[in-house]
Order: C-alpha cells, then sequence, then structure tokens
C-alpha cells in the first residue's frame, strides 16, 4: 500500500500542472499513470459551458464507442411474457415483468442496465426513487425506453455507452480500458467527444467545452489543450 502511494503522488507531481497539445503524447503519458495492481478503467471528464438547471441544456443520450469499454455489462430487461424468449437469446442477462420489477422495489439492482418498452413505463414509475439515483431509470433519450428489444440489446452489449450532465454541468464516463491500446483509446476518445458535439444544446453557439480531461482509475487527471480540436 505505501509503495502505491508512493507511486501516486509520484504522478501526481509530474502530471499536475501540464497540459497537452497533443494526444498521442497524452495517451502514451494517460497509459504510463496506471500503475496499480488491476487493470485501470480509462474516463473522461468535461466540464461544458452549459447551464445546468436548464432543461435543454441537459445532457442525456448515448454513443458507441467502436472497441467498447473493456467490460462486460449485465443488462436486465423488464417487458411482456411474451418477448422473454427472444431477449435471452438476444444476450440479456436478467429477464422479467412483475418478479423483477418486485426484485428491484427490494433493493435488488443486480445489473448494470436496464431496458424496457414504452407499454411498461407505467409499471416501473415507482421505481424512479430507486433507480434514479443509481443512473438505471430507463429514457426514450438514452434508447433503453424502446420498441426495438433486440437490437438495443445487441448495441449495450457491443460498445454503446450512456452518458448525461451531472448537476454541475460535467460528463463523467468511461470509454475504454488501460490496457486498450493507444489507437483503441484515441478511437474511442474521439467518437465520445464528437457525440458531445454533435448533440451540443441549440443555443450554446460559442465554445462548448469549458476543460477536458482524461485520467485511470487511480491516476492523476490529465489536461487537454481544447486548440487540438479546433
Amino acid at each position: 500500500m505505501t509503495v502505491f502511494f508512493s507511486r501516486r503522488k509520484k504522478n501526481l507531481r509530474k502530471f499536475k500542472k501540464r497540459v497537452y497539445s497533443n494526444l498521442s503524447e497524452a495517451f502514451t503519458d494517460l497509459k504510463m499513470t496506471a500503475t496499480a495492481n488491476f487493470i485501470e478503467s480509462v474516463e473522461l471528464h468535461a466540464n461544458l459551458n452549459i447551464n445546468p438547471k436548464a432543461i435543454n441544456q441537459q445532457y442525456r443520450t448515448t454513443v458507441t464507442l467502436p472497441h467498447g469499454i473493456g467490460k462486460t455489462i449485465k443488462l436486465a430487461v423488464l417487458t411482456t411474457t411474451e418477448n422473454f424468449e427472444e431477449t435471452i437469446n438476444a444476450g440479456a442477462d436478467i429477464v422479467g415483468n412483475d418478479d423483477l420489477i418486485e426484485k428491484i422495489s427490494n433493493g435488488q439492482l443486480k445489473f448494470d442496465l436496464l431496458i424496457t418498452t414504452p407499454n411498461m413505463m407505467a409499471k416501473i414509475a415507482k421505481l424512479g426513487r430507486i433507480l434514479g439515483p443509481k443512473g438505471l431509470m430507463p429514457s426514450p433519450k438514452s434508447g433503453t425506453v424502446t420498441t426495438e428489444l433486440i437490437k438495443s440489446i445487441h448495441d449495450f452489449k457491443n460498445g454503446k455507452v450512456e452518458y448525461r450532465t451531472d448537476k454541475t454541468g460535467n460528463i463523467h464516463v468511461l470509454f475504454g480500458k488501460a490496457n486498450f491500446t493507444e489507437k483503441q483509446l484515441i478511437d474511442n476518445f474521439y467518437a465520445l467527444y464528437n457525440s458531445i458535439e454533435q448533440n451540443r444544446p441549440k443555443d450554446i453557439k460559442g465554445k462548448l467545452f469549458k476543460n477536458l480531461f482524461i485520467c485511470t482509475t487511480m491516476g492523476p487527471s490529465l489536461k487537454l489543450n481544447l486548440d487540438i480540436f479546433s
């Protein structure tokens, strides 16, 4: 443990004040900061020039990362019984109806993502107080309320991720693992960055990003020069 914190302090000193104007160099250094004894995740943290209290400036959407996130998500589907077999065959890990609603009501949230169909929304409305704080409440904006269950299951199992702004107008999202190649990380990064830009609120005319950082789970944040993307 002492050795780990010593490495972390050294990393913080080395990268604390640096601003990267070369993306390849940033990701080379990023991989160097992954010194934990497990495979660390790679994250993007963006501070946006939006009003987080304005509903029309909040983000909640999805992006498909070309190389996935390096993690197999556990996916639950809440649907009617006639859809059970095809959703299981499509790769859903948990499928249910009233039984699944009861489990969720009792705090059993043994999944990373919940997908449902529009006709089930009335049933799960009461679960908002449980699912909402965990970021698991299905939404049409995120593609988790859909009539195309099979497509959604395939998409989320193959690299589609949801991201949203928090209460202060920031986005925090995982987009890979430290054992990905530099090219894989850069590909995923650009897919995510472009998605954020393409979904910018219509009334934001100037710069969308205030600050942009990348980091590993236990590593220091590396600040990117926004002029890279001009």
